[in-house]
């Protein structure tokens, strides 16, 4: 069973969600045969890479609300990842574009380090006083190199502007069909689809549904008369 995530880095709820996840695919019976792919949804994809500001900032003017009202935000989410094990920086955090990142783990991807990056990706940002925003690529080359990468190889994706650009976009336009309007999105074998960072309970009804919903192959025609097999191939007969 195939499990997809489309989620963003600057995402709080994304990092709680993701741990929520984690939880009731720890204790799901079948947890080996099940594949998890991160996907790339930016929260704020017009920002221009060199834009970087407070969160609390982004918060007043994206939302309209005052920096009371936002700060008591940040803390409640502090709360949250708490209660999930997580560590959570709820003042003095910084927001900015994510493109590169989700870049970044589409290379990841294909060396099979995708989750390991991610989540120091989540940590970066949510629990570390160095940013993932301000300090150039070289910090997400150390990231990189931290999930077991090569360092050398990062550093040149994130040289290169179009590396993985297509992949991202992609992700992003099939986000669009399936209906995803926020993150985290959880989609399980394509036919369920869990919105939010919801309790690992909730994950862990889908996980059980969508896991009994897999149908047998069904054949059609007279079996394997004309194929191959350990014992050889099917000799035709002529009558």
């Amino acid at each position: 069973m195939r499990v997809e995530i489309w989620s963003d880095i600057a995402c709080p709820w994304c990092y709680v969600g993701k741990a929520r996840f984690e939880k009731a695919l720890a204790a799901f019976p079948h947890r080996d045969e099940v594949e998890v792919v991160h996907r790339s949804f930016e929260l704020d994809p017009g920002r221009a890479k060199g834009d970087v500001q407070p969160v609390i900032t982004m918060l007043t003017r994206k939302y309209g609300m005052s920096e009371a009202q936002a700060q008591a935000g940040e803390d409640n989410l502090g709360a949250q990842a708490a209660a999930e094990g997580l560590d959570y920086r709820t003042r003095d955090r910084d927001h900015g574009n994510t493109f590169d990142m989700h870049r970044l783990l589409h290379f990841a991807k294909e060396h099979g380090r995708q989750d390991q990056l991610i989540q120091l990706l989540y940590r970066a940002n949510f629990a570390e006083e160095r940013s993932v925003f301000t300090e150039g690529d070289e910090r997400l080359v150390e990231l990189a190199a931290e999930a077991g990468l090569d360092a050398g190889a990062a550093r040149a994706v994130l040289a290169d502007p179009d590396a993985y650009a297509d992949e991202v976009r992609a992700d992003e336009r099939e986000a669009a069909q399936l209906g995803a309007t926020g993150v985290p999105f959880f989609v399980l074998d394509r036919k369920y689809g869990v919105s939010g960072a919801q309790p690992a309970e909730v994950f862990t009804q889908a996980l059980t549904e969508a896991w009994g919903e897999r149908s047998p192959l069904r054949l059609v025609g007279q079996g394997d008369s004309d194929a191959c097999g350990p014992d050889g191939c099917a000799v035709p007969q002529h009558g």
